[in-house]
């Protein structure tokens, strides 16, 4: 019962720690019940199948972790209208499997390594593990722990210089050292040590913080100028209108809006992600003659030096099927086509610039690893948003520049603007501010859109770019250098936001390094696994053969 309810406790502290809702100081101690019943179960308890418990308990907490925070998955819905149970229950329960795996490697490691090596091999193999969902076409990164200070810019400044995954290795250190702590005092009830080992992670934990308190209060970067930015929220339903309605008549209300709402000069008109066609997609061959793209263009004609940004569904034929790309899929007709998650930049007389959306929803935009598991699964995508099939990614970022100023757009489309790394990559292409297109209203009123709004402000911080965030139905926002939402709209507004952009050309040194001590933690991963490989081979010493014995008379 015990170790029941110490599973119990992580599961708790983890829950309540997350944004939007939670308290995420909380976060500093919630591994450590996991790693007291660990510890205890592998040195002092009488169960036979130790390993096997420890996964269960471990299993058991990370489930309820994940229910919590990411149960408004449920709000996705199948094309009848119903609530989709594959939305909720293949992300909760494979995710959770993932970390229990994680801490089931660590309890093995500790066991044959020792306490200490264990300890450095948890914090390493964690950092890893989310490396690599960062990475990987099973990729769900929404619950890395550096996530967890997404609300409270304030004391992450620093995350400018080592990023998020900065953030999960603080906690990761954290939550050991208090784990460490305490079994030094249960092991000597020395006064002396309990007061060093506090103050040492009391420092641990407050230091960072005063850092980012003195970075946030003397933040005096020089913008070198700014853009003047209408966000538009045209608030579709995304099962009853969005997909449905006229393709001319979205597109009117969205110019209708832009229309009303254009007050003085504005430099960048942004829509939300795939705002147009409604069904369907747009022909990217036939880009210069489509009705749509033509009709931005002509109410840009009555908006001079203007430029419109906005998120599209867009597709290419390949006649030739020599052609094709990896992503292409033959339709009934027998013509290979790529579908787009896109964003497009429209300019009076020129050409359209698009982007393709590089990172997909996996079971959503993308079938992971379809070769393995289509034969497993079958048709198992869910139709959110005009697809059944894997849609095809660009293999770099761009930036969308223009001859009227000097704002260079980085076209994030909603699910990227989780990955902190990959978004620095739309910097290094001389991006001098964020543009966050995003269609958050597959959940409705729950946390899902308020947790992904929130985790935009990490990039702001770790780009030291503004953000100009248009949302289908909301959050839209305006989000400055230090991560402070300096303007947002209503979910479930049909409305605008005007926001004047400072723009700023510089890089930090994690725009410049990326997920570095992730990389570090890769090395010493594999380090302590060959350590561990060569000690077990100097350990299996070949029996020498028994010596016959003569015994003489």
């Amino acid at each position: 019962m015990k170790y029941i309810i110490l599973s119990l406790l992580s599961a708790v502290l983890l829950s309540i720690s997350w944004p939007t809702y939670g308290i995420p100081f909380f976060i500093f101690i919630a591994l450590v019940p996991l790693l007291i019943l660990e510890h205890d179960i592998s040195k002092f308890s009488n169960i036979r199948k130790k390993s096997l418990t420890i996964f269960g308990l471990s299993y058991l907490a990370f489930i309820i972790w994940n229910i919590v925070t990411t149960g408004w998955l449920y709000g996705a819905k199948n094309p009848d209208g119903s609530n989709s149970l594959f939305a909720v229950v293949v992300p909760v329960v494979l995710n959770s499997l993932f970390y229990a795996f994680i801490f089931q490697c660590y309890h093995w490691y500790k066991n044959a390594q020792g306490t200490y090596f264990g300890l450095v091999f948890f914090v390493a193999i964690w950092m890893v593990f989310e490396k690599i969902h960062l990475s990987w076409e099973l990729t769900w990164p929404w619950l890395n722990l550096g996530n967890v200070f997404a609300a409270y810019p304030k004391i992450i400044q620093w995350y400018d210089t080592l990023g998020a995954t900065g953030g999960s290795f603080w906690i990761l250190l954290v939550n050991v050292y208090a784990f460490y702590t305490l079994r030094i005092w249960e092991a000597g009830r020395k006064r002396k040590s309990l007061v060093l080992n506090g103050s040492i992670l009391a420092a641990g934990i407050l230091l960072p913080m005063l850092i980012s308190s003195v970075k946030y209060q003397n933040f005096d970067l020089k913008s070198t100028g700014s853009v003047n930015v209408l966000m538009l929220q045209p608030e579709l339903n995304p099962y009853t209108e969005k997909y449905s309605k006229d393709s001319l008549t979205i597109l009117n209300d969205l110019l209708t809006l832009a229309e009303e709402n254009s007050t003085g000069k504005i430099d960048y008109y942004i829509g939300p992600e795939t705002s147009i066609p409604g069904s369907g997609s747009i022909s990217e061959t036939g880009f210069e003659d489509s009705e749509l793209l033509n009709k931005v263009k002509d109410f840009l004609s009555s908006h001079p030096e203007s430029v419109f940004a906005t998120g599209i569904s867009s597709h290419r034929f390949y006649p030739d099927a020599n052609q094709k790309s990896n992503t292409a899929y033959q339709t009934s007709q027998g013509i290979f086509v790529d579908s787009y998650n896109s964003a497009v930049q429209i300019l009076p007389n020129q050409k359209v610039e698009v982007y393709h959306k590089g990172k997909l929803v996996p079971g959503v935009e993308i079938f992971p690893y379809i070769n393995v598991l289509k034969p497993l699964l079958g048709n198992a995508m869910l139709d959110l948003g005009g697809t059944t099939a894997s849609l095809g990614v660009d293999a770099e970022r761009i930036a969308f520049s223009n001859p009227f100023n000097e704002g260079k757009l980085a076209p994030i489309i909603c699910y990227e603007s989780i990955y902190g790394e990959f978004v620095t990559d739309y910097v290094k292409k001389g991006a001098n501010f964020l543009s966050i297109m995003t269609n958050d209203s597959w959940w409705g009123e729950t946390q899902g859109h308020k947790q992904l709004m929130a985790y935009s402000r990490m990039r702001a911080i770790e780009t030291r770019l503004e953000i100009a965030r248009a949302a289908n139905s909301g959050i839209s926002a305006h989000i400055n250098a230090r991560g402070d939402v300096v303007a947002d709209t209503f979910y479930g507004d049909k409305t605008t936001l005007f926001a004047k952009i400072n723009l700023y050309e510089h890089q930090t040194f994690y725009t410049r390094a990326g997920d570095l001590l992730s990389r570090i933690c890769i090395f010493v991963f594999g380090f302590l696994v060959f350590y561990n490989l060569i000690k077990k081979f100097q350990n299996k010493k070949p029996q020498e053969p028994m010596k016959k014995i003569v015994i003489k008379r």
